[in-house]
């Protein structure tokens, strides 16, 4: 074959291995919605419906997308340095990835009666600590293979921060007012979530903050439902030396609710704050809000928490 030949047969077949690739090379992170971690899924996985992550169409293999405390990375990196050797089987293996240096482990297991490979990853973020878990069945291994998972692993991402209307879509209830408040920040996705003046760097008790949620399990008896209140006031985490100074039944958007306010101590700072407890008490699930201000700033933040408290409904 002459060289002018050689060199066009060449680059024909580089121009049809790099379009091959292409789309695999090109394909953007996908943040699972109200997730500040990302990655580019594999082929045939897509964003699931029940959990933060991704699934393929049977729901046999899962990927799951979360987070943990911003102290969980540091103890995994630091005990990996204290003893490279590892303290078990189970060694943590070492990949870099978009986001930084990750550490993932593999293991076979059982679901049910079905054997699965098991794939844990931590990643470093911003004030948080990326974790995925990936679980694939035995029938889809010769497809999601190891090196397929790892590939997917490297291309993990992480975001400071996830678009307030981003994390407010994923609550069961919509909230129109959020009464000025800075940080907006899912507890759990689809389930909770904080509004503060304050961040995830500081002390949330040294300002007025309010945690919003959903609870089941409430008495549909109007009888039952003070001493319930109360119950569930006194164990509010983080809370010490608590005095209760107001407990009444009330209307909020027009639906049965109870009304409980404390004094306290809270925080390692000892912040002395008061606390008021609302709960809307409503059929299958009801609403439950915690707000929390030091107490010289109570009088301004409680009219910002009723704002917020007000707008709240349903969604349809």
């Amino acid at each position: 074959m002459k060289p002018i030949r050689l060199l066009s047969a060449f680059a024909l077949v580089v121009i049809s291995a790099v379009s091959a690739i292409g789309p695999a090379l090109a394909a953007d992170p996908v943040f699972p919605s109200g997730a500040r971690v990302g990655m580019v899924p594999l082929i045939g996985l897509n964003p699931a419906k029940t959990f933060p992550g991704f699934e393929s169409e049977d729901k046999g293999v899962k990927v799951l997308v979360t987070e943990l405390p911003a102290d969980a990375y540091g103890e995994v990196a630091n005990a990996l340095k204290a003893n490279p050797a590892g303290t078990s089987a189970m060694k943590p293996d070492k990949i870099e990835t978009t986001a930084g240096t990750a550490y993932f482990t593999v293991e076979t297991g059982k679901n049910g009666a079905e054997t699965v490979k098991r794939y844990s990853m931590i990643v470093p973020g911003q004030g948080f600590s990326g974790y995925v878990a990936v679980q694939i069945p035995e029938n889809a291994a010769k497809i999601y293979t190891d090196e397929a998972v790892r590939q997917m692993f490297a291309s993990a991402v992480t975001r400071k921060n996830v678009p307030v209307d981003e994390q407010l879509a994923t609550m069961p209830f919509k909230i129109s007012d959020l009464a000025n408040f800075k940080n907006v920040r899912m507890i759990a996705p689809g389930a909770s979530i904080v509004l503060a003046d304050g961040d995830e760097t500081g002390s949330l008790e040294t300002k007025p903050f309010m945690i919003v949620g959903l609870i089941g399990s409430t008495p549909q008896n109007p009888d039952d439902r003070a001493r319930f209140a109360q119950e569930a006031a006194q164990q509010i985490p983080g809370l010490r030396d608590v005095r209760v100074t107001m407990s009444e039944p009330v209307r909020i958007s027009g639906t049965p609710g109870f009304e409980t306010r404390l004094d306290g101590v809270s925080g390692k700072d000892k912040t002395e704050v008061t606390v008021v407890q609302w709960i809307r008490f409503g059929g299958g699930s009801s609403l439950r809000i915690i707000a929390s201000a030091p107490r010289s700033q109570w009088p301004e933040a409680f009219t910002r928490f009723r704002a917020v408290r007000d707008s709240i409904q349903p969604k349809s």
